[in-house]
């Protein structure tokens, strides 16, 4: 009797999720939208949940004959099937009843057609704004752990640099726009010195303090051993203050996202930041909220991607930090 009951718990929790889609795809598909909201040209979000229905009847189906597969649904299957209630709740809500202003609560076909229908002007404002982060980003945090290694070896260096990077750094790195547009011959060049600011400040800051904080043993074995003081540098030093120097690149990241998109208001052309408030402007809050999904997955996946490149690098600290 006892393992019926888990057997039969067993099945509800990993079919949960299918049956919570099924029921969001059943209020999308029954029920028709209210009058007052636009129509979309297409059905989008009743094509999205047909497709995560049978997803999720596959993961269950996975569940039933890998044991491996059953961990990982029965670990996430209450909130799989919360955010799926979540959804019919706020799609009849603003759709099927349109309670909420149309004008700022689109509806899912609405903002699932932006990104079918515009896809185009959408990939490139996201190349845009990856290629901006990519030379703002990495030139600032490339800085930063020439700076931080500086001062965490040299104590002249440190003498000198650490109370202008102790002034300098904490500032918002927004603060330099006004200066930048003057230095700098391009919007595109200024935007990319400020994400480089941004994240300069956390990696210098960080490389400093793990150097800072390794034990003056490992330095005094290594020159018994032999080892120059470049060799105890890049043998020693800088393994020992990996963990320390990723958090200095993590929180960069961070800060180097949230500053793309102010970085992408001060004449960029194009960039996902751009592109929000151009639409927002146009008061199309459907193509906002489409710039905005774009914005979540793609910033997610860079910060999965960092963490995947740390457990591979800083492979003894695997799961010290997890994402």
């Amino acid at each position: 009797m006892q393992n019926r009951k888990q057997s039969l718990a067993f099945i509800l929790k990993i079919f949960a999720p299918a049956l919570a889609a099924a029921v969001c795809l059943a209020v999308q598909a029954l029920v028709p939208d209210a009058s007052t909201q636009p129509k979309a040209k297409h059905p989008y979000f009743t094509y999205f949940m047909l497709a995560m229905v049978a997803l999720q009847i596959l993961l269950a189906v996975r569940a039933l004959v890998s044991k491996r597969g059953a961990q990982k649904v029965l670990g996430r299957w209450a909130f799989r099937s919360v955010v799926f209630l979540v959804l019919t709740v706020f799609n009849y809500v603003i759709a099927k009843r349109a309670l909420f202003p149309i004008l700022y609560f689109p509806t899912y076909d609405r903002i699932l057609g932006v990104l079918v229908e515009e896809r185009a002007v959408v990939l490139k404002c996201l190349l845009y704004s990856l290629r901006l982060l990519l030379f703002g980003y990495f030139g600032g945090a490339i800085i930063g752990f020439f700076t931080g290694v500086s001062m965490g070896f040299s104590r002249k260096v440190s003498y000198w640099l650490s109370t202008p990077v102790h002034l300098v750094g904490p500032m918002p790195s927004t603060a330099w726009i006004p200066i930048l547009l003057v230095i700098f011959p391009s919007a595109f060049s200024a935007s990319a010195v400020l994400i480089g600011i941004a994240v300069w400040f956390p990696v210098t800051l960080m490389t400093a303090s793990g150097i800072s904080n390794i034990s003056q043993t490992y330095f005094d074995v290594a020159g018994i051993l032999g080892a120059r003081r470049a060799q105890q540098i890049v043998r020693v030093g800088i393994p020992a203050a990996a963990p320390h120097i990723f958090l200095g690149v993590f929180n960069g990241a961070c800060m180097s996202f949230i500053t793309l998109v102010v970085a992408e208001l001060i004449g960029a052309k194009y960039g996902i930041g751009w592109y929000i408030n151009w639409q927002k402007e146009m008061l199309a809050y459907a193509n906002v909220y489409a710039g905005l999904i774009v914005i979540a997955i793609v910033f997610s996946l860079l910060v999965t991607a960092l963490f995947r490149l740390r457990d591979v690098a800083l492979v003894w600290q695997k799961g010290v930090i997890k994402w």
